[in-house]
This record gives structure tokens, C-alpha cells and sequence, in this order.
């Protein structure tokens, strides 16, 4: 069992992060501050799942600014300058929208399945948090390229993984890194989906994840391969 404190601090961090979430999906769906591009209304909240107020002051920065409602509401025509590095921040959050999901889903399957390969819970969870990061990060993406270059759904895809898969595999080099840690390290009996502060660690790792898919969404939006979010 993980120590008192962490218990307190990961059911805070967890919690913090879905009031987080929840007052995003509101602001978006009830105050009407719907997003030009339409696939970030899951992007913003998925992205408070583990950056918490973080999230929430991206969202307030640059979120509202892309919302027609919102230039309505304060007499902007066209969203107002923004820094170049918010372009980067938007586009790794849209990778890691898909890396969470992917994790969420992957993480209670291996755990409901009791899967194991060579004794170890964590290499089917590698493998599983992958395919699924990939799978959802390429549908985010498409969304975003196939709408803005009028891409049917054949070449949409192609575009989208040419676009995704490098981002999102530098996103989860970072992630599995600190997985690997946090068994062979901070829990050598590790601790499992069933605890709050697997969840709260797991945060901790989309945030590395966030930090070493940088570089990478640098390149790629340079060389016109993603889009600028």
C-alpha cells in the first residue's frame, strides 16, 4: 500500500483534476465558448485530466480567443496574436489528448485481465497504452488535418499517422520512461489501477510526455507535416 500522504496528495491532484475538466466540458458546452475547430472540445478537457488548472489557464488564454462566441462577446473579428510557443503547447495537448485516453482505456484492461508477460503487469500495459495512444491520436488528428485540407477519410488517415505517430511515440517515450521508473524504482511491488496514487504518478508522466513530444511537434509543424493548432 502507498504511504498515507500519497494517498492525500494523489485523491487531491486526481480530484483538482476533474473539477478541472468538468468546468472546461461547462464552459464549452453551456456558456457556448465552442471552439473553431471542433475536435478540440475534447481536447481542452482531456488535457485537464492531467495538467489540472494548468489546463484551465490554456483553455482561458487560448481557448477562448479560437471561440466565435467569445470574439463576439468582446468585439474581436479574428483571434488576437498569440505566442508561437502556445501554437506548439496546442499541438502537443492534441497528441496527448489521445496518449490519456489510450492509457485510460489500456491501463484498466491489462488490470481487469491480470495480463502478464515474463511475470511483469508492465510490458503488456507498454503495449497496450501504445496501440491504443496511436489509434486515438490518429482519429484526434484527423479531425484536425482532413476538415482544414478537405481530405477524404482514406487520405485523412494517411496524413493524420504521417502527422501523429512520431509525436505521439516521443510523447510516450517520456511517459513509459516514468512508468518503468515508477515500478523498478518508486514501486517495486507496484502499485496498481485500484489506487489513487497509480493515477496521480500516471499524471506526473503525462506531464514528462508532454515535455519530450516538444521538440518533435517543433519539427513537424515547421515542416508542414501538422498542422498549427
Amino acid at each position: 500500500m502507498p504511504p498515507a500522504w500519497l494517498t492525500i496528495l494523489s485523491w487531491a491532484a486526481i480530484a483538482s483534476a476533474l473539477l478541472c475538466a468538468g468546468w472546461i466540458a461547462a464552459d464549452l458546452w453551456l456558456r457556448g465558448h465552442r471552439q473553431q475547430m471542433g475536435v478540440m472540445e475534447a481536447v481542452w478537457p482531456i488535457t485537464a485530466l492531467y495538467f489540472g488548472p494548468a489546463a484551465v489557464w490554456g483553455y482561458r488564454r487560448f481557448g477562448w480567443p479560437k471561440s466565435p462566441a467569445w470574439r463576439a462577446e468582446h468585439g474581436y473579428e479574428e483571434p488576437p496574436e498569440r505566442a508561437g510557443w502556445s501554437t506548439i503547447a496546442t499541438g502537443v495537448s492534441h497528441c496527448g489528448a489521445g496518449c490519456t485516453l489510450g492509457d485510460l482505456c489500456a491501463e484498466w484492461a491489462v488490470f481487469g485481465l491480470g495480463a502478464t508477460i515474463l511475470g511483469l503487469s508492465l510490458i503488456p500495459e507498454l503495449i497496450g497504452d501504445y496501440v491504443l495512444a496511436v489509434s486515438f491520436g490518429i482519429v484526434f488528428q484527423y479531425f484536425a488535418i482532413a476538415p482544414m485540407r478537405g481530405l477524404g477519410v482514406r487520405e485523412g488517415l494517411i496524413e493524420a499517422a504521417k502527422a501523429d505517430v512520431l509525436s505521439l511515440t516521443a510523447f510516450e517515450v517520456g511517459l513509459f520512461g516514468w512508468m518503468a521508473f515508477m515500478q523498478f524504482v518508486l514501486s517495486p511491488n507496484h502499485i496498481h489501477p485500484d489506487h489513487a496514487a497509480f493515477w496521480f504518478l500516471m499524471q506526473v508522466g503525462m506531464i514528462i510526455g508532454f515535455f519530450t513530444a516538444w521538440p518533435v511537434n517543433v519539427w513537424l509543424i515547421r515542416k508542414g507535416i501538422k498542422e498549427a493548432m
